[in-house]
């Protein structure tokens, strides 16, 4: 039996195999990859279990673009018309609807490396292809390498990701960036597409940075958010695309969206108040990470700038290889980071550690790292 949309292996890699393992026999893991905010231990309001028991979820209006109530939310968080914002169930499903609808089969995506594994596999499932663009670090932040960017646009191009701030490397967009960002795309009449989900994570007081490019005219530009992350809410499965499109553009997401509405109701009636009460973990959130970053950079544990996010990326010595690095942490001192070449960094070797931990497991997880860094 073929499978044309499948182009990777399943078999799970060592890393994974040995994880395995250690949780099959009890071994106490501290885990420095943690990205799921509901295991890390934050306190939830009340409030937002409450939000979903409205009886007004028992009845079923079917909107392709979200409920009217659920739209407004966003848009106020984003100080957006409401009409720009179409809702999702998720930040993968937003990147599912705009494949659909600027690609077709073998159509390219420009992507930022290093950044997530995850664009791969949504274009290839919508039978695109992923081409990267470098970010380079000049040894005191990420920026886009401009001469690169434009060496990958193809005749086949059909749209620029950038992410904002990125992951892993925690870099925001620039002033400057956006600018020529946005002058590189609108002069090929190429979409941009902004991944702004970790924009309410500064780490650092910038004020050349730019947090959305929702007020972008001069070229098509979706802008992509959700719950996951801006309320620390993963589980409730809600996105959304603050859409800035020509009116045709719109009435092809309409359709696209319209084919599946999979976004539930009663997390849509329940997300004006999801909302509200996500600003306080997402409180909580920041005031974690940051701490742990002011820890972890206390210790003299080298690492590279981050100005957002969850995440820091930590360099290894040059003698070491990630792979095999980052399997004898997990075997010999029970701690899981990923390694660099999960997010196509250019140069080897890198650890990339969460901040989402507690403090005292972010800070035993740091000190056995340190120990086999010797």
């Amino acid at each position: 039996m073929a499978w044309p949309r499948f182009e990777w292996s399943l078999e799970p890699n060592d890393l994974s195999l040995l994880l395995q393992a250690k949780r099959a026999a009890g071994t106490p893991i501290i885990d420095l990859t943690e990205s799921n905010p509901t295991r890390a231990g934050f306190q939830y309001p009340a409030e937002i279990a409450a939000a979903l028991g409205t009886p007004a979820s028992l009845l079923y209006e079917p909107s392709p673009w979200g409920l009217p109530s659920a739209r407004e939310a966003v848009a106020r968080v984003h100080d957006v018309d409401p009409s720009r914002v179409m809702i999702t169930a998720s930040t993968s499903e937003s990147y599912s609807f705009l494949f659909k609808l600027l690609c077709g089969p073998g159509d390219e995506v420009l992507v930022p490396a290093p950044s997530y594994p995850l664009f791969e596999f949504l274009a290839k499932l919508e039978c695109a292809q992923v081409r990267p663009y470098p970010l380079v670090y000049d040894g005191s932040r990420w920026q886009i390498d401009f001469q690169g960017l434009e060496s990958a646009l193809t005749k086949r191009t059909q749209a620029i990701c950038v992410v904002n701030p990125n992951n892993p490397t925690g870099s925001y967009l620039k002033r400057d960036e956006a600018d020529r960002l946005v002058s590189v795309a609108a002069s090929r009449g190429i979409p941009i597409l902004s991944d702004e989900v970790f924009s309410s994570y500064p780490l650092t007081d910038d004020p050349t940075r730019v947090e959305t490019l929702a007020g972008v005219t001069e070229v098509p530009t979706f802008c992509l958010s959700g719950l996951s992350k801006m309320a620390g809410l993963p589980q409730m499965k809600a996105g959304w695309i603050v859409v800035s499109a020509p009116e045709a553009a719109r009435e092809r997401l309409e359709l696209i969206a319209d084919t599946f509405l999979s976004v539930s109701a009663p997390v849509q009636h329940a997300l004006p108040r999801l909302l509200e009460s996500g600003a306080d973990v997402r409180g909580q959130i920041r005031r974690r990470t940051a701490a742990n970053l002011e820890w972890l950079l206390a210790t003299g544990l080298e690492s590279l700038a981050v100005e957002g996010g969850w995440y820091v990326v930590v360099p290894l010595p040059a003698h070491l290889a990630e792979a095999e690095f980052t399997l004898q942490l997990l075997e010999e001192q029970d701690t899981l980071v990923q390694p660099g070449f999960f997010y196509d960094f250019a140069e080897e070797p890198y650890a990339v550690v969460s901040l989402l931990a507690s403090a005292d497991r972010f800070q035993e997880g740091i000190r056995r790292l340190h120990l086999l860094l010797g």
